[in-house]
């Protein structure tokens, strides 16, 4: 058995599925369309859009298998990703590099593999919408436009998914947004040697917002407390709500004193709409800064990660 090769754009292929937010998360009737009808057209019993982790192929959407995810060393879709056109193994057992393979020796005794791989956006391969039959057989040209067409259709979907960046809320981005743009910044920030600083913050008593004044007004304090950071940091930041009451910010070209004298402004002018607002109710927070370290943080999430960490021990140390 030949495990897949690692493809050429492995981290940025990683960091867009990943911000995609899709792994791990229930069907959805829009992808199991389309293997339902991968399903009808081949008359194969299994049909699968798959997503090629690192260490993992997980099914978004599967028809045939009582599993959700195969490691990628045994993947048939780890070797669709390393090409452009459609990979076909027509007899599994009279191929070397899936002869003993364990999905070919054992359930569920793969025979024939057709994957056409899904590309995001920018072209990097996220996965695969593949076939998959107990029987060798063959596929004709007419049948491979059949199923480049119905990927095609699977990319439409991600790439709507990429795209959806906005927080409906509050305006600014989501957390698909910044993970997209912020690893870019970082990128740029290697590769110039320039410095960069996150900010994690979390709203301090939010719950107690919402019980007491309904969550129409929690709302609204999330709305301001994203128009203060919009008006406090600069155009040039990167600003978003990652989810309920926890927003991030990343500062390129600023160290981290540069980054805390910023959060000192945005606390003042957080008091100073407080003060101003006079809503029952005092707008506050909790932060974590860190600084961007290429040799640590080889993606945003391990900087988001250490920026949530930090929050959290502040957090605890205020009670």
């Amino acid at each position: 058995m030949k495990p897949p090769d690692i493809p050429e754009d492995e981290p940025l292929r990683l960091d867009t599925l990943r911000s995609l937010t899709i792994l791990d998360t229930p069907p959805e009737e829009r992808f199991d369309r389309l293997t339902r009808m991968a399903n009808r057209l081949f008359d194969v019993p299994i049909a699968l859009v798959s997503l090629v982790d690192e260490n993992r192929q997980w099914f978004k959407s599967c028809v045939g298998l009582d599993v959700s995810e195969t490691p990628r060393s045994v993947s048939f879709c780890g070797h669709a990703i390393l090409g452009d056109r459609i990979f076909i193994i027509e007899d599994a057992t009279q191929d070397p590099r899936f002869a003993d393979n364990p999905l070919v020796v054992g359930e569920p005794h793969v025979r024939f593999y057709a994957g056409c791989p899904l590309r995001d956006v920018e072209g990097h391969k996220l996965g695969t919408l593949c076939i998959i039959d107990r029987e060798p057989r063959t596929l004709s040209g007419e049948d491979c436009d059949i199923l480049e067409d119905l990927a095609a259709m699977v990319e439409r979907e991600l790439a709507a998914m990429q795209l959806a960046t906005i927080d409906e809320l509050t305006k600014i981005a989501n957390r698909r947004g910044f993970l997209m743009v912020a690893q870019s910044s970082l990128r740029l920030c290697q590769r110039e040697d320039i410095p960069a600083a996150l900010v994690f913050f979390d709203l301090d008593d939010f719950k107690k917002i919402n019980d007491r004044f309904g969550h129409q007004e929690g709302d609204l304090a999330l709305v301001n407390f994203a128009d203060q950071m919009t008006k406090t940091f600069r155009d040039s930041d990167m600003i978003a709500r990652l989810g309920g009451d926890e927003f991030v910010v990343l500062l390129t070209n600023s160290a981290m004193e540069e980054a805390e004298d910023v959060v000192a402004r945005f606390t003042a002018a957080l008091d100073a709409h407080n003060n101003q607002a006079d809503s029952g109710y005092d707008i506050r927070f909790s932060h974590g800064v860190v600084a961007y370290d290429p040799q640590k943080h080889k993606s945003v999430a391990d900087l988001l990660a250490d920026g949530d960490t930090l929050m959290y021990q502040i957090k605890q140390a205020k009670r």
